[in-house]
């Protein structure tokens, strides 16, 4: 597997298609970082880590309104391997208008663009929630 993110994008993407209560993808250190910053930003309700015979897995619990609508209206990669997106402090990308989440890979952490801009670090921009 050559981009881990997009695979943990994409399970997440086609679980809500789907309306799955949960999706499951192999563990790492960003995954859960990444996680952990949809979990705290309200994007999902649980973040759960299963450990197996190998790294373990994570297990999301995926968030619908009352209707049956996902909250997640989208994730789009951003940085890929063969391109990857850069960003300095003072020029985060704003996703729809600060609605959506840019979710960035610093020096100091896995981070959100709101966070990156008030710590005054740029980095690696992985991917838009919204």
């Amino acid at each position: 597997m050559t981009d881990p993110i997009a695979d943990m994008l994409t399970r997440i993407r086609n679980a809500l298609a789907v309306r799955k209560e949960t999706v499951e993808i192999p563990n790492s250190n960003m995954k859960k970082a990444i996680a952990d910053i949809l979990l705290a930003e309200g994007y999902v309700k649980d973040v759960k880590l299963v450990e197996d015979e190998f790294n373990g897995k994570l297990v999301v619990t995926l968030k619908y309104t009352a209707e049956g609508k996902s909250v997640i209206g989208g994730l789009k990669r951003v940085s890929k391997p063969g391109l990857r997106t850069y960003s300095g402090a003072q020029t985060m990308p704003k996703v729809l208008g600060g609605y959506g989440i840019a979710i960035v890979s610093t020096n100091k952490g896995i981070m959100t663009d709101k966070q990156a801009k008030a710590a005054n670090v740029g980095g690696e921009v992985l991917c838009y929630v919204y």
